[in-house]
């Protein structure tokens, strides 16, 4: 696991080191500061968090008051609660969402379960395609449409084929929607609505997929799509891509929810359960001696 994080955060790793090129045994309170401004932690968050911390900052001292940013209270959604499980996946385009999706697919493959994809992306051609391909990929079924269509609709007719063929992780693309476009915010609503008649409760699951080279800004779409239909927790991509890997901790710390996965790449095994004690450690092993 720590070999994919390090992987995951090698850029991140690099914009440490331009701060401090040697690491050790204490750093002081200017040193720490600019370390975690350099990897995309909020302003506002950096300042609290050296508040509580006392010169010179060691290790010990550095762990305990960052994995305090992760101690907050999170309905975590366990897969394994529901004999079929139905979950949404949401987000901007361009947050890689399709391939998220491939990657969750996969997971679940390799960890025993049956899979169905749901392609209620029927807003953009491109993304039935595409989404269609990774179904041919790794061997799971799909519904899907022509683009245009009731993406609804296919939320219903997934849902209810998955309860025929008892299948074990359903997983439903939505639109790469913009969180400012209100319509757009209504249709997802409806998609949800729809999906409670397919099956009450669903979907169980809620994920919102935030682009990691986007860092700290992508707090505020998270936010609104809070705000429409309540996310559950998030999977944050592509910090193998950037130097923004602190931004998990802003991102934490403003929202409150469940940090799921990681993305750490681009092929289907690039996907990693989120460990926040993994996570922190990953970063202080740049910057203090053993």
């Amino acid at each position: 696991m720590f070999g994919f994080l390090k992987k995951a955060f090698r850029k991140t790793n690099q914009a440490i080191k331009e701060v401090l090129p040697e690491k050790k045994k204490t750093i002081s309170k200017d040193e720490f500061e600019e370390i975690l401004l350099e990897a995309d932690v909020n302003y506002e968050l950096v300042e609290k968090l050296l508040e509580q911390m006392s010169e010179p900052i060691n290790r010990v001292q550095a762990y305990n008051t960052l994995i305090s940013i992760f101690q907050y209270e999170a309905k975590w959604i366990d897969p394994n609660d529901y004999p079929i499980f139905v979950e949404m996946i949401i987000g901007v385009n361009g947050a890689g969402k399709t391939t998220t999706i491939a990657k969750l697919a996969n997971l679940y493959k390799k960890e025993g379960y049956s899979v169905m994809l749901g392609a209620g992306d029927t807003f953009r051609a491109a993304a039935i395609e595409q989404l269609s391909r990774w179904a041919d990929r790794l061997d799971v079924p799909i519904v899907s449409t022509r683009q245009g269509h009731d993406p609804s609709a296919v939320v219903y007719d997934t849902i209810l084929s998955a309860k025929s063929k008892h299948i074990d992780r359903v997983i439903i693309d939505t639109a790469g929607r913009l969180h400012t476009q209100n319509n757009l915010a209504q249709e997802l609503k409806k998609m949800v609505r729809v999906a409670q008649k397919a099956m009450p409760e669903a979907p169980h699951r809620k994920l919102l997929i935030l682009d990691g080279t986007q860092g700290s800004s992508t707090i505020n779409q998270a936010k609104k799509f809070n705000e429409f239909v309540g996310i559950d927790g998030v999977i944050v991509t592509k910090l193998d891509g950037t130097a923004k890997g602190g931004s998990i901790m802003s991102i934490a710390y403003e929202l409150k929810m469940p940090v799921y996965y990681i993305g750490t790449g681009e092929t289907p095994d690039d996907l990693i359960p989120f460990r926040a004690d993994e996570y922190i450690n990953t970063i202080l092993d740049e910057i203090f001696k053993k």
